[in-house]
């Protein structure tokens, strides 16, 4: 089963990006969607699913609070990952954490994903976002 390892996280000020990677080994990884969650207290029901790219990079998913200042993007070659983030709010501090999607070969990512499908969690990146 795949690993990965979140980072890219940091103190900034509201306004400014910050570009998130989520590196995985193995080839579970590039076989399956990536998803991207952010975390604000210890409670991991709390997760909140922010964003998800297919395994081929063709689909994405954000939600709401993301929408028109996120890009998520994958570079298999790599086993990498990428969540963009543009326009950083106070609100957007949190642990951000990736997840690997249990099924294999998802071809369209949606808002109707949850954490419980996804797997092979790191450990994260704190983004803190200052007024």
């Amino acid at each position: 089963q795949a690993q990965v390892v979140e980072s890219g996280g940091g103190l900034v000020q509201a306004g400014e990006s910050l570009r998130l990677s989520c590196v995985g080994d193995g080839r579970t990884f590039i076989e399956h969607a990536t998803g991207w969650f952010r975390q604000r207290t210890r409670n991991e029901r709390e997760r909140e699913y922010v964003a998800a790219i297919n395994w081929k990079g063709t689909t994405t998913y954000y939600a709401p609070s993301l929408e028109g200042r996120a890009t998520i993007s994958r570079d298999n070659s790599k086993n990498t990952v990428y969540l963009q983030i543009d326009s950083l709010k106070p609100e957007d501090s949190a642990m951000y954490y990736c997840g690997i999607d249990l099924s294999p070969f998802r071809q369209r990512v949606t808002g109707t994903l949850t954490s419980v499908d996804f797997g092979s969690w790191g450990q994260g990146t704190q983004v803190t976002v200052s007024s």
